[in-house]
């Protein structure tokens, strides 16, 4: 049987995706190699042996950096913009649905600071609390900072999906005698829940590796971000590499658990 050949194109594009791939995951490589260097090893190659000295650094009093606070505030602020960005998201989504006055002002002002650089907003924000007497904080000007960032993205994928959402599932449940409330518990939220948990993982992920809208932000304490940056100018040991190794396992553990709520949720919407 005759087999039709690839057309030019194709192979363009392949070999375009190969150094995206490349370009990609070769440093995080050379980072994941470096961070099991000998206990004499430096931050270049060769490696100088093989060990887990630099991964139990981690867990060590260390001249320069802190590595589990900084991560612990990471974390709790991916959190908490996490939630609020599934929560707005979902509601604008739902409002949007209806058109109200005023409506497509406040879309293009939501969708507005992706336009503004990070480092601006995070600038105006600092300044913003300095002028009005209050210390900025990663808890407070950094997370409305992040807010800035995630909501837009988190605001235009509920664009997408109740776009493509057909409101009979909503006409058929309310025939049969459910109410708002019922309607949206049952029927609306199962099916857009796919999409929320992604809105939930693009908030998280969006706050966790933030650096920009939290350097003017944070006020005295470091997200891991900031705590990474300054190791770059101190820290002359494989550890940073051993950093960056766990950060990098902790977000593919991430994105792998968030799949995995996906595939449930869809598998439970099916039998349903």
């Amino acid at each position: 049987m005759h087999r039709e050949s690839r057309p030019i194109s194709f192979y363009v594009l392949a070999a375009f995706f190969g150094l995206f791939v490349l370009f990609l995951y070769g440093p995080l490589s050379a980072v994941f190699i470096l961070s099991f260097q000998g206990p004499q090893g430096g931050l270049t190659f060769p490696l100088n042996g093989v060990s887990l000295r630099w991964f139990q650094n981690l867990f060590e009093t260390q001249a320069v950096g802190n590595f589990g606070a900084s991560f612990g505030r990471s974390f709790a602020l991916g959190l908490m913009v996490m939630t609020a960005t599934v929560l707005v998201s979902l509601l604008a989504g739902l409002a949007f649905r209806r058109r109200f006055v005023g409506a497509s002002p406040l879309f293009y002002l939501t969708v507005a600071s992706l336009v503004v650089p990070s480092i601006i907003v995070s600038l105006g924000i600092g300044v913003l609390f300095q002028q009005i007497g209050w210390r900025p904080a990663w808890f407070t000007s950094a997370y409305g900072a992040h807010l800035t960032w995630t909501l837009p993205f988190g605001v235009l994928i509920m664009f997408a999906v109740f776009n493509r959402f057909s409101p009979s599932y909503e006409e058929a449940a309310r025939d049969l005698g459910a109410s708002s409330w019922q309607t949206f518990y049952h029927v609306v939220l199962p099916m857009i829940a796919p999409s929320l948990i992604g809105v939930g993982l693009f908030g998280f992920s969006l706050s966790y590796d933030e650096f920009a809208r939290t350097l003017m932000t944070s006020g005295s304490s470091n997200t891991l971000p900031l705590e990474i940056y300054g190791m770059t100018t101190n820290v002359t040991t494989p550890v940073l590499y051993a950093l960056g190794t766990v950060t990098t396992l902790f977000s593919f553990l991430v994105i792998m658990v968030t799949l995995g709520a996906i595939l449930i949720v869809n598998r439970r919407r099916a039998r349903a």
